[in-house]
């Protein structure tokens, strides 16, 4: 909502917005753009007489400022719907979808194309460094737009994807997630379905090669060409990526053929396969895999993906947005193979609607196994609280794993384990009470 508030403060428009909290990078880049924000959703904001009032999926029926709207028959849309009438009309959409990875590749692939002098608009979910800022719209025909899967608003409860009409769409990965709208996985296929619905015959959809789940989406009808990436066991077949070397360089291949040699230091399997994906989404945007591959080289990747936060005492501190098991493994393996044998520290705290209500809470210990130590976070009150019993959970894990309900405890234990050349890998996907600066105060 912030980066299309960002896009209709580009497009001319005055515009304010409101949340119950707003918190950095997206409140500072807001606020940099001379957008006013509200702290709550108080009725009388409808004083400010609006056109068009934006809704986002987190506004429920009972929202006292929504409830005031529909007593007035004041006029109301969803962000993705304004987007996709506004916006994303008549243009050459790019849309990637997936449980992981759609804002790092989103960015990847946006940043291709600006480095291919394509001046590309898009509307991303996060902060892409090599931009400084999440959503811009452009005169180009180009637009590269975070497709995601969760519910549109509580009064449009398909997925937010099915507004955008790509005529190119990446299925990057896809497990179950999002427990608080989908009962189980083949719920969550449908609604890809629906968007594969969408793509042209003249589009392309590119998918992840090793994801059964997929597999069966494109089963059930596909009108469009598609390209396979990171087919297991499959060199020959669709885009692959060779082995990465320790400083995390490898071979873009195409059914076998090279394509070029991708030159970075992120870290892990999963921005290879991101890659993969963004490259093959640029070739169908007319930029050649060599050029694209080159300009990877030079990607800064995304605010909260992997950020080093600081060091102090000889600890470093990294910030990710990991909250789904399947990506705090990623992430940690990742780290992993970047300081060897060195400790690593895993702070989670599962805060997504789905770690709420407890449905990956057995597959928590499972991704934290090639951690050192683990540091659990659960608020015991407010609306971020648990509903289960973290400290039981991390119980597999053993010795090495405790679980805090206040962040004070919290900081303490990190700083009573931490020694020089140690490494804290903190996750979350909210704000986590600024605990990353309070470690690094602690340690200093």
């Amino acid at each position: 909502m912030g980066g299309i508030a960002a896009i209709a403060r580009a497009a001319g428009f005055k515009v304010t917005g409101c949340d119950a909290n707003v918190y950095p990078p997206m409140s500072t880049q807001l606020e940099s753009l001379g957008i006013d924000l509200i702290s709550g959703f108080t009725p009388d904001q409808v004083d400010l007489k609006p056109d068009l009032f934006v809704i986002g999926n987190v506004v429920s029926r009972g929202n006292r400022l929504m409830e005031e709207i529909l007593n007035r028959g004041l006029p109301y849309t969803s962000g993705p719907q304004w987007v996709g009438e506004h916006i994303l009309s008549g243009k050459h959409v790019l849309a990637v979808a997936g449980t992981h990875g759609k804002t790092t590749t989103t960015s990847m692939l946006a940043w291709i194309l600006e480095d291919a002098g394509k001046n590309p608009g898009f509307l991303i979910g996060g902060l892409p460094e090599n931009f400084g800022v999440s959503a811009r719209n452009t005169d180009s025909h180009l637009f590269v737009i975070e497709a995601d899967e969760y519910d549109t608003a509580f009064f449009d409860k398909r997925s937010k994807f099915v507004h955008y009409r790509p005529t190119t769409a990446i299925l990057n990965n896809l497990e179950y997630d999002h427990a608080d709208i989908f009962p189980d996985l083949a719920a969550i296929e449908t609604q890809f379905h629906h968007l594969v619905r969408t793509v042209p015959g003249k589009g392309l959809i590119i998918a992840n090669g090793r994801e059964a789940s997929l597999d069966r989406v494109l089963a059930r009808g596909c009108w469009s060409a598609v390209e396979r990436f990171g087919v297991t066991g499959g060199q020959d077949a669709g885009w692959n990526a060779g082995p990465a070397d320790a400083e995390g360089a490898f071979d873009v291949l195409l059914d076998g053929a090279p394509q070029g040699r991708v030159q970075w230091d992120l870290l892990g399997e999963h921005n290879r396969l991101n890659a993969l994906a963004a490259v093959a989404a640029a070739r169908h945007a007319g930029v050649d895999p060599a050029r694209a591959i080159a300009a990877l080289a030079t990607f800064k990747n995304v605010k909260r993906r992997m950020e080093m936060r600081g060091s102090a005492g000889g600890v470093t501190v990294y910030d990710d947005f990991a909250h789904h098991p399947t990506a705090i493994a990623t992430t940690i393996a990742g780290l992993r193979a970047k300081v060897g044998r060195a400790r690593i520290l895993a702070v989670l705290e599962p805060r997504s609607n789905t770690m709420k209500l407890g449905t990956m809470k057995a597959a928590l210990p499972g991704s934290l196994l090639d951690a050192d130590l683990v540091f659990g976070y659960g608020a015991k009150e407010g609306k971020d609280a648990l509903g289960w019993n973290l400290g039981e959970a991390l119980l597999p894990l053993g010795a090495k794993a405790s679980a805090y309900d206040a962040l004070p405890p919290l900081v303490a234990a990190i700083k009573a384990a931490g020694r020089p050349g140690d490494h804290v890998l903190v996750m979350s996907n909210g704000g986590f009470g600024g605990v990353h600066q309070k470690i690094l105060d602690a340690l200093r």
